[in-house]
């Protein structure tokens, strides 16, 4: 089995993230494996049993919030949402094991546009913990992580993937 290079992890992120910025979300969907969980602890919970947290999706519920997310009748995102995923610092943990983890910072920003021309800007922080899994010949995701820097303050509506 071959070892996963940081060069190999940060093209990952990288590619992730694109999807992300460009509303590809079936493609971005397609990145994670069957059994897949996708998670927002709030506090610093490590077990997601007995932590709080904003989001805890197996690959259903992602596919769900993935289907929400592009119905034209969900308002939360008429119009959609533009964000950019800047991705630094990555980190590999154990390469050669059969799911090496990656570990990188992130700024996210996000333009909410509202009818009438108004809108919003957010800004979100913080660290992502990606457990990876090759199938078929391709890296895939077994367990995305977020540790949002304000986890533990009030967030409206996440109406976006981070």
């Amino acid at each position: 089995m071959a070892e996963l290079t940081r060069f190999e992890a940060e093209e990952f992120l990288y590619q992730e993230a694109r999807l992300l910025d460009d509303g590809r979300f079936d493609e971005w969907l397609d990145l994670f494996v069957a059994d897949a969980h996708y998670w927002v602890p709030c506090g610093n919970g490590a077990d997601p049993d007995l932590a709080t947290h904003l989001i805890y999706d197996d690959r259903t519920q992602l596919e769900d919030r993935v289907w929400q997310l592009q119905h034209p009748r969900r308002h939360s995102q008429s119009p959609p949402s533009l964000t950019v995923h800047l991705i630094s610092n990555v980190e590999v943990g154990d390469a050669s094991g059969p799911e090496p983890r990656v570990w990188a910072s992130f700024v996210l920003s996000e333009v909410r546009r509202v009818q009438g021309g108004t809108g919003h800007q957010r800004t979100f922080a913080g660290r992502s913990e990606h457990l990876l899994r090759r199938e078929d010949g391709q890296w895939r995701i077994a367990l995305k992580k977020i540790w949002l820097v304000n986890r533990e303050l009030p967030i409206n509506n996440l109406t976006f993937l981070l």
